[in-house]
């Protein structure tokens, strides 16, 4: 006869093999009237299949059925703006969002140039073509990266809508440019001679946050997103010389301050779904994090917008496969994910969670010993070393950090579009490579 603890869990474990399986989980996010308004969806790691295909497949339903406005993912603003005129229907845009994908060559580029992206993404428009401009549903990018890429668009903009602006704009470009575009650079000069751009930065962010007149909102939208970008990056980093918490936090902010311009942006009513890693989704609070002042998305979402709308889903799997790279800046490579670490949320599933796939959807207020003591739980970054899998577990307690978990015993890479051609991604802040 099992103990209490492993009954707990067996009872809960719902199965999670056809689309149908999501009905609960839909069910406990709710309608537009009495439901969730921002639904984030996780991933222990950004190189394993199940994650994004079981992502898209509720993103799918909650767009479908429940009147989703967006997706804001963990990835640049102007290679998602992109995407987003591509899904939107943008005749400017190529026709096959799967072309934009493709062309994505920032460093880690198989985080979003991936079969399983480009299958959404293809899905998306087709269901955006029948809708009228103003239903149809977005797709953007949360992060803080692009200092370059997001100056010269609002650039672009100014010139074209408002060319008496440009001066500003250029300021900021002119002083970051002796950088060569590496924000290392920036990050260092700034940090031993005390002479950044931020001012420069700053006067053209209180620009664009004016509205411009172009008669596009959502050009508009595009071009305060690139200026907010450009700040949040300048800010970003900075702090990332001095090590610690800050520059994790800033980069968290602007994404909280991210999704709430889009919900905005998209008016009454509007609903997004996030897709980002689980330390990114997942409430801070509930994991070691808070020991060391970090907040995240997860933990700002259920402060702004109250616990009652926001439903936040995290990924576990067991052993498998797993796309990752083995140093910063690296080919990416299918490499093997082991069995869990003893005595971590993964190894109690593992053992004692007879499903291959599964679904657990938690209560408010869990009192459960499964889902209120604190265990390991496995996260991936895009840097991996699997013999040093063991470094890899976040103190978790999975009641207060989650809504709902999907899990999966056995999990395969994702398929990347292309390989690595150059190698331009930033440096991340702890935790490593999320």
């Amino acid at each position: 006869m099992p103990d209490t603890d492993e009954f707990d869990i067996y009872g809960a474990a719902l199965p999670l093999e056809y689309e149908a399986d999501l009905d609960p989980l839909l069910n406990r996010i709710g309608t537009r009237l009495d439901g969730a308004r921002c639904v984030l969806l996780g991933e222990a790691s950004h190189g394993t299949h199940e994650y994004y295909a079981w992502r898209a497949a509720l993103t799918r339903r909650l767009i479908a059925e429940h009147g989703f406005s967006f997706v804001a993912v963990e990835g640049d603003w102007p290679d998602c703006w992109q995407v987003n005129q591509s899904v939107a229907g943008d005749p400017r845009a190529p026709r096959d969002p799967r072309d934009v994908l493709d062309g994505y060559r920032r460093w880690p580029t198989w985080m979003w140039a991936n079969e399983e992206t480009a299958r959404f993404c293809r899905w998306l428009r087709d269901h955006n073509a029948g809708l009228p401009q103003g239903r149809r549903a977005g797709f953007y990018g949360l992060d803080v990266y692009s200092l370059w890429e997001s100056l010269r668009a609002v650039i672009a903009y100014l010139s074209e809508h408002r060319p008496e602006h440009v001066e500003e704009a250029m300021a900021a470009y002119r002083c970051f440019e002796p950088y060569a575009e590496d924000p290392q650079s920036y990050a260092w000069e700034s940090r031993m001679v005390p002479d950044d751009c931020e001012d420069e930065v700053l006067a053209l962010l209180t620009r664009l946050r004016r509205p411009i007149g172009s008669g596009n909102p959502a050009d508009e939208l595009n071009a305060w997103q690139n200026a907010e970008v450009a700040s949040g990056a300048e800010r970003y980093y900075r702090a990332m010389m001095g090590g610690g918490a800050e520059s994790w936090n800033v980069r968290d902010v602007h994404m909280a301050d991210t999704l709430d311009r889009l919900l905005d942006h998209h008016g009454e009513g509007s609903r997004g779904v996030v897709w980002a890693h689980n330390t990114h989704v997942g409430d801070a609070r509930a994991t070691d994090m808070r020991a060391v002042e970090m907040i995240n998305l997860g933990q700002l979402a259920r402060e702004r917008h109250g616990r009652d709308r926001v439903v936040v889903v995290g990924f576990a799997g067991g052993h498998g496969n797993v796309i990752a790279a083995p140093r910063w800046g690296a080919p990416a490579e299918v490499m093997p994910v082991p069995a869990p670490m003893p005595g971590s949320l993964e190894a109690l599933l593992a053992k004692e969670i007879e499903l291959d796939h599964a679904l657990f959807i938690f209560s408010d207020g869990p009192d459960q010993d499964w889902l209120t003591a604190r265990r390991g739980h496995r996260a991936i970054g895009v840097v991996y070393d699997p013999d040093c899998d063991r470094r890899q577990f976040v103190p978790t307690v999975l009641g207060d950090r989650y809504d709902a978990l999907c899990w999966f015993a056995w999990t395969s890479a994702l398929v990347p579009l292309h390989g690595e051609t150059v190698p331009l991604g930033e440096l991340e802040t702890l935790p490593s490579g999320v």
